[in-house]
């Protein structure tokens, strides 16, 4: 079918990491074809790829059983007048990306209005709450996924599936180089440089931050020659960053976003678990995955996990490669003690996170709007 038929293309992210996905699929569909309109929910950047945002997609970064329930109502009520609306415009085909918990449902409600749905990112029906893939067979023309074992979860529970690759893989270089990065970054060459990344939501820093800085201090015994960065999220986690260093001696670089040049420059991470685990392998450095939730979330989710590990790096190779310290086991010793030997070691790590990256290394955003455009019958 022709190009120049107009296009109507409907997405829904609903935090960061979907906004970034979002627009490199965007880019990628735009560039084949040349009539197209975004309507749903973005953040900036998908705004600037051409999406009006029915509304601001923070209202949708939401995480946690609990946190939720706070904010029940006011989600389900822009969910049902977004239905509505993107029945009314009809749109080509549906994408939700990421944010499972609102999007599946938006996805089933358009499928049965005979609107062709697909959702970008897995959720982690393979860890827990495997029943939400007979919703995704139901709802869901077609499921895209970023991670290789998620593709074969699907095929085998009969939902159409295309493993794109990781976008991730293909901006972030095979090989970083350390030494640029540091001198960017004003931080003198000598001594090993760690970055604390305690994670980019309020309540994660909460949790996570002064763990990291007292596991930072006591590192510092061991290795008084160590210096660390910490990327800031945004500027409130910087301010919140920033009260936790009052009447601390660490010697600490701050920076506003720069989670890659942070990754890009230092020899070691004390990482948060989430998609910035993801970053540090990609990056080939050496990691400690720990987190910390609400108490009451993490019962929950203890019972209802099927899966032995809870950070990417171990999913992804199916196998312990970087250790993972939960809850009450993240304690600031346990933390130093793990990382101590990792900043002159780690290449068991290493070589097991370049391995993976090639396998994710697959052109993605291009690969997602091939797998679009191939459903909607509109191939330029």
């Amino acid at each position: 079918m022709s190009g120049s038929t107009p296009l109507k293309v409907a997405l829904v992210a609903g935090e960061a990491s979907g906004d970034i996905l979002g627009s490199g699929l965007m880019r990628a569909l735009k560039a084949r074809h040349p009539h197209i309109e975004f309507i749903g929910v973005g953040g900036p950047l998908m705004e600037a790829e051409g999406m009006v945002s029915s509304f601001p997609m923070e209202r949708l970064s939401v995480m946690g059983l609990v946190e939720v329930l706070g904010r029940l109502r006011e989600l389900l009520a822009r969910r049902k007048a977004l239905v509505a609306s993107l029945i009314d415009q009809s749109p080509d085909v549906f994408i939700g990306i990421d944010a499972p918990d609102f999007t599946l449902n938006i996805e089933l409600k358009l499928r049965q209005a005979g609107i062709k749905t697909v959702h970008y990112v897995s959720p982690s029906v393979w860890a827990w709450r495997q029943k939400r893939v007979l919703k995704i067979r139901e709802g869901c023309d077609l499921m895209l996924t970023l991670l290789p074992f998620e593709a074969r979860f699907y095929e085998e529970q009969g939902v159409p599936v295309r493993f794109v690759g990781h976008p991730l893989a293909d901006t972030i270089p095979l090989e970083a180089d350390r030494a640029s990065a540091r001198a960017e970054l004003g931080i003198p060459a000598g001594g090993p440089l760690v970055a604390l990344m305690p994670g980019s939501r309020g309540g994660e820093v909460s949790r996570l931050g002064e763990l990291f800085l007292d596991s930072a201090a006591l590192l510092l015994r061991s290795r008084p020659d160590a210096r660390f960065v910490i990327p800031c999220a945004n500027p409130q986690r910087r301010v919140q960053i920033e009260q936790m260093l009052a009447g601390r001696d660490l010697p600490v670089t701050l920076l506003d976003g720069g989670s890659h040049r942070a990754l890009a420059a230092c020899d070691a991470v004390l990482i948060a678990s989430g998609t910035a685990t993801l970053e540090a392998l990609l990056y080939k450095r050496p990691m400690v995955v720990a987190y910390k939730l609400a108490p009451l979330t993490y019962w929950i989710l203890k019972r209802m996990v099927k899966s032995p590990y809870v950070s990417l790096p171990n999913l992804l190779a199916q196998r312990l490669l970087v250790p993972e310290l939960l809850q009450d086991a993240a304690t600031p010793q346990a933390l130093a003690q793990t990382l101590l030997p990792l900043l002159e070691g780690g290449e068991e790590q290493t070589q097991g996170f370049d391995d993976i990256h090639r396998t994710l290394r697959r052109d993605a955003s291009n690969q997602a709007a091939e797998a679009v455009l191939a459903l909607t019958g509109r191939i330029v």
